[in-house]
């Protein structure tokens, strides 16, 4: 460990950039510019000193709420659905990464010093709004050192932040199934209050979540599938009073991805009779052929089932190509799924859902409409699509 991050100044610092991803920022000592150049979730020299998602756990809450420093990467990831009385539609995004600078063994070093600037954990968070009727999208992001009240995240009370966004609970018991989302920049706001109504859902093997065949190339993933949301969104052209349903994704991990991965296709899907579908793809380099994908099934009393790679088939239908990137990316999808019956057309609510931060990918709110076993089927949801 170099002598200058021991001492909490500037330094090559790996930030979280989406739900599978990160980039390296470097921070300059003398100007508050930033560089970044992706970096992916695959191993690096320090990988082997952290922990590793290898086999199933138990999974103990509140505790799993808060941070898991001994792993290098972990995310709260926020994204829902919102209509006003009219019914105008709005999407929101709201999540916080953090990443680990130096492995377990070394911080010790930095929690023992006596200044309060010392760190050894950075977090990271993005902030979006889609509002469709006036066929909008914009999306902010803040990064800030994990101490002297910067940036952090805790389990009981639970709460996690970036400067002055935050989720933190509104319970009596302080649990992370009642909270409140506020983020705001520029003339654009959120607040939010969210009360989850279904049980947790762990991912994959009784929450470990493989994203490759290869022992460690894991996460630990629950979600909160369907959470009722209501409170009001802030924008150029006035104050909404919204409500809908939101939907968290909880996950940590070190080096969870393959080498030749490029990117990923994840899709969330909030039934209007229910129930929930999650599942995503990662695609190979070179090809764009998938390498490896999973999905859950939820049923609307919160039964679960693991969704196998050939279980769903995902046809594009339309792409958009970005005018301000030239990135090329689907915008409309066939998707199905023959043991529930499901064949359903999945079209993103505005074609520029483009998260053009730090680094550039697409998250946006989705509209679904079509067939199941049990009849039609309809609902809301949201699609992240990172390596186009």
């Amino acid at each position: 460990m170099n002598k200058g991050l021991q001492l909490g100044v500037s330094a090559a610092v790996l930030i979280g950039l989406t739900a599978l991803g990160w980039s390296v920022l470097r921070l300059p000592e003398d100007n508050g510019e930033a560089q970044a150049t992706v970096a992916g979730l695959q191993r690096d020299e320090t990988s082997d000193r952290f922990a590793r998602a290898l086999r199933p756990r138990d999974f103990e809450f509140p505790r799993d709420h808060g941070p898991h420093n001994d792993y290098q990467t972990e995310w709260w990831y926020y994204t829902g659905n919102l209509f006003d009385p009219s019914g105008r539609h709005f999407g929101y995004q709201l999540t916080f990464f953090r990443r680990a600078l130096i492995p377990p063994d070394e911080q010790a070093v930095v929690a023992d010093r006596a200044s309060s600037f010392a760190f050894d954990q950075v977090y990271f968070a993005h902030f979006a709004i889609t509002d469709s009727a006036a066929n909008e999208h914009v999306a902010f992001e803040k990064y800030s050192r994990g101490a002297a009240g910067l940036a952090g995240a805790q389990a009981e009370p639970f709460r996690v932040f970036v400067e002055d966004w935050s989720v933190s609970s509104t319970s009596k018991d302080g649990n992370a199934e009642q909270v409140r989302l506020v983020a705001a920049q520029d003339d654009y706001a959120i607040e939010l209050s969210l009360v989850n109504s279904k049980p947790f859902v762990l991912h994959g093997d009784r929450g470990l979540s493989q994203k490759s065949s290869r022992p460690g190339n894991a996460s630990y993933y629950y979600s909160m599938t369907r959470i009722a949301t209501e409170g009001r969104i802030i924008t150029p052209r006035g104050t909404f009073t919204v409500r809908g349903n939101s939907w968290l994704d909880r996950e940590w991990s070190t080096s969870a991805l393959d080498d030749d991965t490029e990117g990923w296709d994840w899709f969330s899907l909030q039934f209007d009779d229910q129930r929930e579908l999650m599942f995503f793809k990662l695609r190979r380099k070179e090809t764009g052929d998938v390498n490896f994908a999973k999905g859950t099934y939820v049923a609307a009393d919160g039964r679960t089932e693991l969704i196998s790679q050939d279980e769903v088939q995902i046809d594009v239908l339309e792409r958009w190509t970005s005018p301000q990137t030239r990135a090329m990316y689907p915008v409309r999808w066939r998707l199905t799924a023959p043991r529930y019956g499901l064949n359903v057309e999945i079209s993103a609510r505005i074609p520029n859902q483009e998260m053009r931060l730090t680094q550039r990918y697409w998250e946006g709110a989705v509209t679904f409409k079509g067939l199941s076993s049990d009849g039609p089927v309809a609902g809301v949801g949201y699609v992240e699509m990172t390596g186009y």
